[in-house]
C-alpha cells in the first residue's frame, strides 16, 4: 500500500509538531526532508506556497497546514489519547494553540531575528512573548500538561515554539520565574517522541529510495 508523503524540515517548529502527531498516531509516512533554499519541484507542484510541512495523501489530497496534518493523523488513530475528550477541553486547547500561532509566533520571530524586521533588538517582542509563556506557566502550575494529567495535542502543537524561544537566550530564559514551564519543556526535550521527531534525514532528491517516518 502506498503511504502519504510528508515534506518536512527538521528544525521547523510547524514541521516538528506535524511529525510528532504522525508518530503518536502510530501511522507511517514517506518523509522527504527539504532544503528550504532549494525547494524540490515536487513540493512546489503539490503546494505552491512552498512552506513545510505538506502532506500528500495517496489519493492526491494535499494537506498544507501543520494543525490540519496533526488533526488528520490523530483522527485516523489516537492510541495515546492526544485529542481532547470533551468539548470544553477542546475549546481550551484550541484557544491556547491559536494564541501561540497568532500572537506568540510573531513576537518569537522578531525576538529571534530582529534584523529581518529592521529592529534594533528584539527585547520588546521578548517581553510580549513572555506574557504568553506566563499564561502557559499558570496552566502548568495547576496540572502537569496543558491538556491536563497527560501530554496532548496542544502540548505537541505549542512546545516546539516555546523551545525555539527558550534557545534564543537560554541564560535569560532559565532566570525567569516560570519553573513549571521549564519542567514541562525539559520533559518534552527528554521524551522519546521528541527524540524520534528530531532524527536526522538527508535532503530528498527525486529518484532517492523511500525514507519512512517513523522508522520501522
Amino acid at each position: 500500500m502506498s503511504l502519504p508523503i510528508l515534506y518536512s524540515f527538521r528544525r521547523c517548529p510547524y514541521a516538528m509538531r506535524a511529525r510528532m502527531a504522525i508518530g503518536a498516531s502510530g501511522m507511517q509516512v514517506q518523509l522527504r526532508e527539504v532544503v528550504l533554499r532549494s525547494k524540490p519541484v515536487a513540493l512546489l507542484e503539490a503546494s505552491p506556497k512552498g512552506t513545510v510541512p505538506v502532506l500528500v495523501l495517496p489519493d492526491g489530497l494535499v494537506i498544507e497546514q501543520s494543525l490540519d496534518i496533526m488533526q488528520w493523523a490523530l483522527q485516523q488513530h489516537d492510541p495515546m489519547g492526544w485529542l481532547p475528550t470533551s468539548g470544553s477541553a477542546e475549546s481550551e486547547a484550541k484557544a491556547l494553540v491559536h494564541r501561540c500561532d497568532g500572537e506568540f509566533k510573531p513576537h518569537l520571530d522578531r525576538y529571534k531575528y530582529p534584523n529581518r524586521y529592521h529592529l534594533a533588538d528584539g527585547q520588546a517582542n521578548r517581553a510580549e512573548g513572555a506574557a504568553f509563556l506566563r499564561t502557559l506557566d499558570h496552566h502548568l502550575q495547576a496540572q502537569p500538561f496543558l491538556q491536563g494529567p497527560a501530554w496532548g495535542w496542544a502540548d505537541a502543537a505549542i512546545a516546539p515554539f516555546v523551545r525555539q524561544f527558550a534557545h534564543t537566550d537560554p541564560t535569560w530564559f532559565a532566570a525567569q520565574d516560570w519553573q513549571a514551564l521549564v519542567h514541562w519543556l525539559t520533559s518534552f526535550e527528554g521524551s522519546d517522541f521528541f527524540k524520534v521527531c528530531m532524527a536526522v534525514f538527508q535532503p530528498w532528491q527525486p529518484g532517492d529510495p523511500a525514507v519512512f517516518y517513523p522508522a520501522a
